[in-house]
């Protein structure tokens, strides 16, 4: 049998070996990683609330400012064009029947809710239109403090463009603002977050729903903003966004005879005297493309641009 002091050696090396091996580290335990199967993901369109699939099953690839992949997104149709206008007239009874005083809080919350996705706009912003972290910072900021401000409007733009009128006779005379109902916007292409909100409330907090066309190019910040809004407490249908060629679906929007009214603000200029002459059939509310600089102080301009004057006659001493 072995003595005691062959089994202390033996016992000695077989530490001496565990420790050896624990020094390694990683090194010795550790083998190169195989590369991960990236997760491209697919974003879909974001209708009556819902975020379905286009009807026609396509998607088109989204890429940076430099040309990298990003995402994919749907590529929207005639069929869904459609759909979303279904829904936002079906959103116009409970949405220009709330309180102005509901509406802009809605709004408000909608607000915070991008303030706490700040981090995700920002990458967006700078990825989609090139720019360094910091002014896109600016970007994603100024287009939160643009939709403050207009839910701020949402009970006082009845006292701005609303008037008692003098009559001659025993009559109160009063005008009364009333939204246009449903309002297509195509948003504009140079501008994914800051112009897109800047077209997009004024059309909601006076009571109008809406159907966006985001830009072609960099629909990122459309297809978030629309994550936000599902999980704010914005009623269904009141904004839908369909992605895809805006020379695709905007004519089907445009002459759309359930459509009251439609911001041409992203349209090029040929496409646009078609969407205006489409708009021409039934009459609509029509917002003509012009030179905008989305950093200025917005005015009362979109907001009064589909709204209708209602004028009332009561007797006095009644």
């Amino acid at each position: 049998m072995p003595d005691t002091e062959q089994i202390r050696k033996a016992a000695s090396a077989k530490d001496s070996t565990k420790t050896r091996s624990r020094s390694a580290g990683t090194a010795v335990a550790t083998e190169p990683a195989a590369p991960r199967l990236a997760v491209r993901k697919t974003y879909k369109l974001f209708i009556g609330g819902a975020f379905p699939r286009s009807e026609s099953g396509r998607s088109y690839v989204v890429t940076s400012a430099t040309g990298d992949f990003l995402a994919n997104a749907a590529l929207g149709s005639r069929k869904d064009v459609r759909d979303a206008v279904r829904a936002a007239r079906a959103a116009v009874a409970g949405w220009s029947g709330a309180t102005a005083y509901n509406r802009g809080q809605v709004l408000y919350r909608i607000a915070e809710m991008l303030e706490g996705r700040r981090d995700q706009f920002v990458a967006e912003v700078r990825a989609g239109e090139g720019l360094d972290r910091a002014a896109a910072e600016r970007v994603v900021d100024a287009a939160i403090d643009r939709w403050v401000w207009y839910a701020g409007w949402s009970d006082k733009i009845a006292q701005v463009y609303g008037n008692a009128n003098p009559v001659a006779g025993p009559y109160f005379n009063l005008t009364t603002p009333e939204p246009t109902g449903v309002v297509g916007i195509v948003a504009p292409n140079d501008s994914s977050l800051l112009g897109l909100v800047s077209v997009v409330a004024p059309v909601v907090v006076t009571g109008n729903t809406a159907v966006v066309l985001p830009s072609v190019d960099r629909p990122l910040p459309a297809i978030t903003l629309a994550e936000v809004l599902a999980t704010s407490d914005l009623p269904a249908g009141v904004i839908n966004v369909i992605t895809g060629r805006v020379a695709e679906t905007a004519p089907w929007l445009a002459s759309h005879m359930d459509v009251n009214g439609i911001d041409l603000t992203g349209a090029e200029p040929e496409l646009a005297v078609e969407l205006e002459v489409a708009a021409a059939e039934n009459l609509k509310r029509v917002l003509r493309p012009r030179e905008e600089d989305w950093w200025a102080e917005p005015g009362l301009d979109r907001m009064l641009a589909f709204l209708e004057a209602k004028t009332v006659w009561h007797p006095k001493g009644v």
